[in-house]
């Protein structure tokens, strides 16, 4: 009952993103989920109900069996008041009683901070650092609380109003405001915004923007020197790390052939650019309808038949016959 009284109408400054709807967001371990592309997935469906910086209330705190349940702007569903039902009737016909809410649409969201068992004791102070992740309750303003989400060296650059290439559309904004002008362009199947800072006598700063990143800054000096960026200088998402082949053990590179079969550029017999192999260069043991080695069907003259005799598919280096390639695959043989 302390906690819960300490907690209800408390204002916060929000560290993550809520999805509208009445999924919310789950807080155990210090960990949220849905997190990364699930959780912009469910922010480009259902659209954001609040984004790290913005100020928030908590309007409900319930306590379940092993999990605390913090309601945030009035949660995901529209609670009705008990006066909403009464209906007032008379000579001049029903009414009803109108919603003292306007905005009878909610837009609230929740978080549940989960425990194993059972919620444990604990003081608010705390409860606090539990939900630190997501609420913070010290933040003087919303662009302290926004910059303590994302890394030093953006944050940084937002507090001297400069932008980086790499940076998304709420850091471009945290850092120079909206733009003066916007021009929507495409450059052959792509399409990108230009955001315009300054006007002439001042120096001109030119954003691009390529879906939610910067991918090029172009800054017209008042001297006629234009300045260009286009390498990465942020990057707001960590990159996966890839593990060379050699070290998961697997093969660097897909192949059609059986384990121990050898590569068609490793193969005894001509290699001679344009070499039209003959039986002798088939693998032994392949005969085909006029016992020819390697299955190639001969006419009278005891040549093969038509103007192209055996078939070939494109492979890196070599001409492989296609009765290798289907055997290679356990298909049939030509």
């Amino acid at each position: 009952m302390d906690l819960e009284k300490l907690f209800v109408a408390d204002l916060v400054y929000i560290r993550s993103s809520f999805p509208m709807g009445k999924r919310g967001l789950t807080l155990k371990d210090g960990v949220t989920t849905p997190n990364g592309d699930e959780l912009r997935q469910d922010l480009a469906i259902w659209g954001p109900s609040v984004k790290p910086g913005d100020q928030a209330r908590i309007s409900t705190v319930t306590f379940k069996d092993n999990f605390i349940r913090f309601e945030v702007n009035g949660g995901p569903i529209k609670r009705a008041k008990w006066y909403n039902h009464i209906s007032i009737s008379g000579a001049g016909g029903t009414a009803q009683v109108p919603p003292s809410d306007s905005q009878s649409n909610p837009r609230g969201t929740f978080v549940d901070l989960v425990f194993d068992r059972y919620v444990p004791e604990m003081t608010p102070e705390q409860l606090r650092q539990l939900l630190w992740p997501v609420f913070d309750f010290k933040s003087k303003t919303a662009m302290e609380a926004y910059l303590e989400t994302i890394p030093p060296k953006a944050a940084q650059a937002i507090k001297d109003h400069k932008v980086l290439v790499g940076m998304d559309r709420e850091m471009v904004l945290a850092a120079k405001g909206r733009p003066e002008h916007k021009e929507r362009e495409k450059e052959g199947e792509v399409e990108h915004e230009e955001w315009v800072y300054g006007t002439p006598p001042e120096d001109v700063e030119f954003v691009r923007l390529i879906g939610d990143e910067v991918v090029q800054i172009e800054t017209m000096k008042v001297d006629g020197t234009k300045i260009v960026r286009v390498d990465r200088e942020f990057d707001a998402k960590p990159k996966p790390t890839v593990v060379a082949a050699s070290q998961t053990g697997q093969p660097g590179a897909p192949s059609l052939r059986r384990p121990g079969e050898v590569s068609p550029d490793a193969q005894a017999g001509p290699s001679t650019p344009g070499h039209m192999p003959t039986g002798e260069d088939m693998p032994p043991g392949d005969s085909g309808p006029n016992g020819t080695p390697g299955g190639m069907p001969t006419g009278p003259g005891g040549g093969p038949v038509g103007p192209s005799p055996t078939p070939y598919s494109a492979s890196a280096g070599a001409a492989q016959p296609v009765g290798e390639l289907a055997r290679s695959v356990g298909g049939p043989r030509f």
